[in-house]
């Protein structure tokens, strides 16, 4: 029997778990833009997820996909394979004669299967607070992430319609969180985190889910805006880690803390900027973008943003236009050309990255890349940002477990981000043959 201390907010608990062999229940936790300094270095205000990290298993970082952007990596997290097989490669779709704002956020769009369908297939119950590419997933009690383009700054009458079952999004505002107004569930404020963590609470205290997954999204939105040392941005880590014990606290109310694995995870790392690129604007240049008069006229486009940015072509097989793009880059005056590298399909593939691009930039350090098709290529840019190829430190997001069929007081070194979905079929005794990632057994009680 080992002892763990809760902090929940500003009130202190005292909980006993006992360590069962395999895993009953798991808690999925991702907080967006989740760096494993958050719990690794003490300065930082999240007693919870720190003290689990001291009592369970951590790693000192995890290896993100290509890009390192939030929904291929949430897809990657609860399918164990990276964008190339699972299909979500970007957060939006590529639409080349104008962006339409949608994301890639029905499950519907996903190759692979998922943790949702093997928990349903195992006879098992699952639930869902806000995870991203989950509107219409296999998810008994679902609340998926989502908004509307015509008012998407309140998400509540889309959240209430894509909820299942029918009358789910009412359910937890009656029993859980009060009537909520948009800004609840706004991103800007860090009371969306509380929100939706009271939601989660509340699954669980009322379904016990074999298999609950939910999404803390704050902590990314203030490091957009502030970079990874922002003032706010120690507050948005106090938010999540009050979600956190929010969760953990609703877990003892439920009464399965033995039998419960929780694992804290996320998408990417952070990376402070000063310069934005716009490599369609080089195109542009060149006539290969398109124009607004004929914007169906393009031939070559990059798509995505933030630390890497993906070539599209019209035309697959158009071997012209890709030289004359490798030209154009490669012609770039030097300063430009040494804030990105090029990366070939070849090693595109062996990423899992898009295998419809022909190829793709990535940023140094202090650059990302912007969409635009006009004005300046090269402009002054402030705050942080994710995207970059998963090859250096402070892109890495963080993990840490604790609880049932897991072992003890356990660092192990970077591991992957589709590793993270193997852990849990094992926890859970389900099959999820497909996964690209491994169970490290040093992370397992032992005889699990």
């Amino acid at each position: 029997m080992k002892k763990l201390i809760l902090f929940v907010g500003t009130l202190l608990l005292s909980t006993t778990y006992s360590i069962a062999q395999q895993a009953k229940y798991v808690i999925l936790i991702s907080i967006d833009g989740f760096r494993p300094d958050f719990y690794l270095d003490r300065s930082w205000p999240a007693p919870n997820m720190q003290h689990l990290k001291e009592k369970g298993v951590h790693a000192t970082g995890v290896k993100g996909i290509f890009p390192t952007i939030t929904y291929p990596s949430h897809t990657t997290l609860i399918t164990g394979v990276t964008p190339a097989k699972h299909g979500i490669c970007y957060n939006t779709p590529f639409e080349p004669e104008g962006a339409s704002g949608r994301w890639y956020s029905e499950t519907k769009h996903i190759k692979a299967e998922t943790l949702w369908d093997a928990v349903g297939k195992a006879g098992l119950v699952s639930a869902s607070v806000s995870w991203p590419v989950s509107v219409g997933a296999p998810v008994n009690y679902n609340i998926p992430e989502t908004f509307s383009l015509s008012n998407p700054a309140d998400r509540r009458a889309p959240t209430s319609e894509q909820s299942t079952p029918k009358g789910l999004f009412e359910e937890v505002q009656r029993y859980a969180t009060g009537e909520l107004q948009s800004t609840d569930l706004n991103l800007r404020y860090l009371g969306m985190n509380e929100t939706l963590s009271r939601m989660a609470a509340y699954l669980i205290r009322r379904y016990k889910p074999n298999l609950l997954t939910v999404h803390l999204p704050c902590t990314d939105e203030v490091q957009h805006r502030e970079g990874r040392e922002g003032n706010a941005v120690a507050t948005a880590v106090a938010s999540a880690d009050h979600g956190i014990g929010t969760i953990l606290e609703a877990i003892e109310k439920a009464g399965i803390s033995d039998s419960t694995a929780v694992i804290i995870t996320g998408d990417h790392g952070f990376v402070d900027i000063h310069t934005s690129l716009a490599p369609n604007v080089w195109l542009a240049q060149k006539g290969l973008a398109g124009s607004k008069e004929n914007p169906g006229s393009w031939k070559a486009l990059f798509h995505s943003g933030g630390g890497s940015t993906f070539l599209k072509l019209k035309d697959k097989n158009d071997q012209k236009t890709l030289q004359q793009v490798k030209t154009i880059l490669n012609e770039l005056p030097d300063g430009i050309r040494k804030q990105f590298r090029i990366i070939e399909q070849p090693a595109l593939a062996q990423t899992g990255a898009d295998p419809d691009a022909m190829l793709a930039l990535t940023a140094v350090q202090g650059i990302a890349f912007s969409a635009a098709k006009d004005g300046e290529a090269v402009k002054k840019a402030n705050g942080g940002a994710h995207g970059y190829f998963p090859d250096f430190r402070e892109i890495q997001t963080g993990f840490v477990a604790y609880g049932a069929g897991l072992a003890e007081n356990v660092t192990v070194p970077v591991i992957e981000l589709t590793d993270v979905a193997p852990l849990i079929a094992k926890l859970l005794g389900i099959s999820l043959k497909q996964a690209d990632g491994i169970v490290y057994p040093g992370m397992l009680k032992k005889n699990n």
